[in-house]
């Protein structure tokens, strides 16, 4: 069954027009399906609540980081930012691009302001840190560091992934799964119906303090002629292992235990 992932792109947008443009290419040529803030270039926190429903229906998330940190929301944190970190806690896989040197950038690609400079930086310090990052310097390079990134990443973590309405309607191997299932669970509960017969059955046995009739016989030479004797012996199930117990367990022979049966 064919399927196609769901690659949510992320990143600041008016600075890395082109360089997205080059991204979603690629993912459509990869047979994938890009998703991410072309759906609201103005992101506003409304918006941003569409957009995580769009990050969870996402099997992966793809993040391009350049010299810009982006518009801000009302916590003071970039809309970027806010999306990566939703990523994260959904346990949405990353792949994280980011420019090698944003020092080189046109001014119109890069933050002016101090504070801004070092909340990117942070941010940068936080996607690079104790996760696996490719660095890029030109968007053509771009192209073939998804080519790379991606299909490694679908094979080491692969995803639910989407499929055609029509194939998916196709159950007949499911179908078959489930009722060889079925038939495995009638079995089952047969057992269970069976054992629980037997288990009635053994709670009705004799035990610790209960009586058992034990029926005897043995033969005395008497005036050079032997006589029989036979009789009947009420014993409880306790005494009886008490005389024969220990003999049991240190594996004596069967007729030594015997003998002590005849004379216990």
């Amino acid at each position: 069954m064919d399927k196609r992932y769901q690659v949510f792109v992320s990143s600041t947008f008016a600075d890395l027009k082109n360089e997205r443009s080059n991204v979603i290419q690629t993912l459509m040529e990869m047979d994938c399906i890009p998703a991410g803030m072309e759906l609201f270039p103005a992101l506003d926190e409304e918006q941003f609540e569409f957009i995580k429903k769009v990050i969870d229906d996402s099997d992966y998330y793809l993040l391009i980081i350049g010299g810009r940190y982006g518009s801000l929301s009302n916590e003071g944190i970039s809309y970027t930012e806010m999306e990566y970190d939703y990523a994260i806690s959904q346990g949405v896989k990353v792949i994280a691009l980011v420019h090698g040197s944003p020092e080189k950038l046109s001014v119109e690609k890069v933050e002016m302001s101090p504070e801004a400079q070092d909340k990117l930086e942070k941010f940068r310090n936080k996607v690079t840190t104790g996760r696996l990052v490719k660095f890029w310097n030109d968007a053509r390079e771009l192209p073939g560091l998804v080519a790379l990134s991606l299909p490694k990443t679908i094979k080491t973590y692969p995803a639910v992934g989407w499929v055609r309405g029509n194939q998916a309607t196709d159950n007949t191997e499911l179908l078959k799964q489930l009722n060889e299932l079925r038939q495995e669970n009638d079995k089952l509960e047969k057992q269970i119906e069976e054992l629980r017969s037997s288990k009635s059955e053994i709670l009705d046995l004799a035990r610790g303090d209960d009586k058992i009739l034990i029926s005897l016989k043995c033969e005395v030479v008497n005036n050079g002629g032997i006589e029989k004797n036979s009789w009947q012996q009420k014993v409880t199930w306790n005494n009886l292992f008490k005389c024969i117990g220990p003999k049991i367990l240190n594996g004596e022979n069967e007729n030594l235990i015997f003998d002590i049966l005849s004379e216990y």
